[in-house]
């Protein structure tokens, strides 16, 4: 009997909760899946105890000062070869031993390394949604010369390619009427709009529903991941803005949907546990262990849904607006909204002033072509100026 071996893995932001994720699956396959690099920005400490526990070929860095500091943690324990900056990324992201690219860095930052994993061929599970906003037709040109296969790991969008066809390349020709991208309303859902701008740093991490980063957090409490979920999926899907519509499901059960011109509504289901669309997206066609338990509806009880109120969540409104304008503008809001949350993290911005700083900047900066990926990185790097000059005027 021949033996298949371990399929080589890189996880790009591995420190992170979808990093964290991911590695939770492998370690329940190591006869199908092997780690072959791991990479963090900060969480020096964290990087080297996964290291330890899955025997990487490489481990990489944001720079060579926390390279230095992950080499002496290591020491000679581990046969672990440690890079840092942009080109360690790129480096393990398009190595040819390579099958799989879990693209989990959050941010612009994750931008060069998973389009070099798409250049490269590889299978790329999307969980950073920012590459595609920011830079969507560029990624499109690359998996049409590549044949590079991206499948998508936020839940939405996992549950919508589930409740697809496959392939599905025109939306009409399936028979698809509109596609339901549900949100759970964020941690601010119910909260009266005279209070959200008294809203902590904690308080709009605190999740009801999910375990996430920071960052990922407070754009769920300001619905703006809802928004750039709206832009990636028009990319992912080759579907049009009005194709597509934002439901708020609180129970955050029903993942997403799809409405079908037969009368048919096909919804994916499951407990919100990003173990599951990861999962399914490595074993892709087939179906592996997730670690999460089944959905109990009947303990469960019942799903509500709701119309989003673009009053209260602004920059669901901008994220419309930006995908409608095209070209640039959801790189500019993009680029904007890291910029207003980094300083709300930092409490040098109050919670509703998000959406502000994120409007003046889409106002302010011209929509241009996206030439290629020199011009992206130098439309964003011009948004993030613009940012620090709103933040400065407030």
């Amino acid at each position: 009997m021949q033996v298949i071996p371990p399929q080589q893995i890189t996880v790009l932001g591995s420190t992170g909760s979808i990093g964290v994720s991911t590695l939770d699956v492998l370690a329940r396959h190591p006869e199908k899946y092997a780690v072959f690099a791991l990479t963090a920005r900060e969480r020096v400490a964290d990087l080297a105890q996964q290291c330890r526990r899955f025997k990487p070929q490489y481990a990489v860095v944001v720079d060579e000062a926390r390279a230095e500091e992950l080499r002496v943690l290591l020491g000679d324990e581990v046969d672990t070869e440690v890079l840092s900056g942009v080109e360690g990324l790129c480096r393990v992201a398009s190595d040819t031993q390579v099958d799989i690219v879990m693209a989990a860095i959050v941010g612009a930052a994750g931008l060069r390394p998973t389009l070099a994993a798409v250049d490269t061929g590889k299978k790329v599970l999307l969980a950073n949604k920012e590459a595609l906003v920011m830079a969507g037709p560029i990624f499109q040109r690359a998996l049409n010369k590549s044949g590079a296969q991206l499948l998508p790991i936020d839940s939405e969008h996992n549950a919508i390619f589930q409740c697809l066809p496959f392939p599905c390349e025109d939306l009409e020709a399936a028979g698809v009427e509109k596609i339901l991208l549900t949100g759970s309303g964020g941690p601010f859902r119910t909260r009266a709009a005279s209070e959200l701008g008294a809203v902590t740093p904690d308080e709009a991490c605190a999740h009801p529903n999910w375990s996430m980063g920071r960052k990922i957090s407070v754009d769920s409490a300001t619905m703006m991941n809802k928004g750039l979920e709206f832009i990636e999926a028009c990319y992912l899907f080759n579907a049009r803005p009005e194709q597509i519509e934002i439901v708020v499901h609180p129970q955050s059960i029903i993942h997403s949907m799809v409405q079908y011109r037969d009368g048919s509504l096909l919804a994916q289901m499951g407990n919100p546990d990003m173990r599951t669309p990861i999962a399914h997206a490595l074993a892709f066609p087939r179906r592996i262990d997730a670690g999460v338990p089944a959905l109990d509806l009947i303990a469960q009880g019942r799903l509500d849904f709701e119309a989003p109120d673009f009053n209260r969540f602004p920059c669901l409104r901008l994220a419309r607006e930006a995908v409608n304008e095209g070209k640039s503008a959801p790189t500019v809001l993009n680029a904007a909204n890291e910029i207003a949350v980094e300083a709300f993290l930092g409490r040098r911005l109050a919670f509703t002033d998000i959406a502000l700083v994120v409007e003046k900047v889409m106002n302010r900066a011209p929509v241009v072509e996206l030439s290629g990926l020199e011009a992206v990185e130098a439309i964003d790097f011009n948004a993030r100026e613009l940012a620090k000059q709103a933040l400065a005027a407030l």
